[in-house]
């Protein structure tokens, strides 16, 4: 199955920590979330415990999260991190303010994925639900040997009945996928 998301769907939610506010562009209320967010000042991160956070810059530069273990470097563009939602992380901006994809998924209910593709690149999609995000320029993907345009903010929900091949033929789509386990 595959349907369009677009923003007219979308959902604005207050940051758990009241800094900010996310827009919710696809979830399961309680299981996971895949959202974009501002981070227009540094500061602390909402406390997640027991949920995976994954995490890729989509506007601005210089973005740094400082844990006690050290920094998660999110300085590049599309370049996805991965962290543990009770991780205490203060946001440190280095070249002002940012904007970032989220997937925040219960570690006990799902594993989940982001990947950045681009131009000639693919991906086999296991049964679960997928999210093709174009956060940045419109893109042509092929979903199971079927062409579809997307739009710039606008994606794509994939649940698959079977192992499918998402291929972006042109632009950049961020893939979020989560799999129940």
């Amino acid at each position: 199955m595959i349907e369009r998301v677009e923003p007219s769907q979308y959902r604005r939610t207050p940051w758990k920590n009241g800094a900010g506010t996310t827009t919710t562009i696809a979830e399961q209320s309680g299981v996971w979330q895949f959202g974009r967010t501002p981070i227009p000042s540094a500061g602390p991160f909402s406390d997640y415990t027991g949920f995976d956070r994954l995490q890729v810059l989509v506007a601005g530069r210089g973005l740094v999260l400082e844990t006690p273990d050290g920094e998660i470097d999110v300085r590049v563009p599309f370049r996805p991190v991965r962290f543990t939602g009770e991780t205490r992380i203060v946001s440190k901006l280095e070249a002002g303010p940012v904007e970032v994809v989220n997937l925040i998924g219960a570690r006990a209910k799902v594993s989940l994925d982001l990947v950045v593709l681009t131009n000639g690149q693919t991906r086999a999609l296991q049964p679960g639900i997928h999210i093709a995000y174009c956060a940045d320029g419109a893109a042509e993907l092929d979903v199971a040997g079927k062409s579809l345009a997307v739009a710039a903010d606008h994606g794509l929900r994939i649940d698959p009945p079977g192992s499918t091949m998402l291929a972006c033929k042109s632009g950049r789509v961020i893939l979020a996928s989560v799999i129940a386990t």
